[in-house]
């Protein structure tokens, strides 16, 4: 009998270590798919909303670090062919690693930013109505009729 009741207790107490060797199983899968899996997935549909919105003309990088125009795009076959200084080249659409921005764009001179903002300025002046003088200040022109008139 003691045997019997020993077996009993020893496989409730294992039971209880089973458990929380499954609850740390799980909370290292949670954890992984937290840190691992789900960033992955977020730059894999990153990626293929940047193929989806490739044209042509586009500036490229591959993931050999080439860098190209886009001249043609084949959405069948996946495929993209880059003109690098005239030389054309054929690449898978996984090979595309970023879009580069256009330099007009992205190097915008701050002397014409600088311009754009002025006029910005200037007709938000020109909308607004002019601030009245005070009273007790006297007018420039006004000063100069009294001034002919004592002469």
């Amino acid at each position: 009998m003691n045997s019997l009741t020993f077996g009993i207790l020893g496989a409730s107490s294992a039971g209880a270590s089973s458990y929380s060797g499954i609850i740390l199983i799980l909370l290292m899968i949670a954890l992984m798919y937290f840190f691992m899996i789900r960033p992955q997935q977020k730059q894999r549909k990153e990626h293929q909303d940047m193929m989806n919105g490739l044209h042509k003309g586009d500036e490229v990088v591959t993931i050999g670090r080439l860098h190209g125009k886009v001249d043609s795009i084949n959405k069948q076959d996946r495929t993209v062919t880059l003109d690098c200084e005239g030389i054309y080249l054929t690449f898978d659409m996984v090979a595309i690693a970023r879009v580069v921005k256009p330099q007009a764009a992205a190097n915008q001179k701050p002397a014409e930013a600088e311009e754009t903002k002025q006029d910005d300025e200037a007709k938000k002046e020109a909308a607004a109505p002019a601030p009245e003088e005070d009273a007790d200040e006297p007018k420039a022109d006004s000063a100069a009729p009294e001034d002919n008139q004592e002469k």
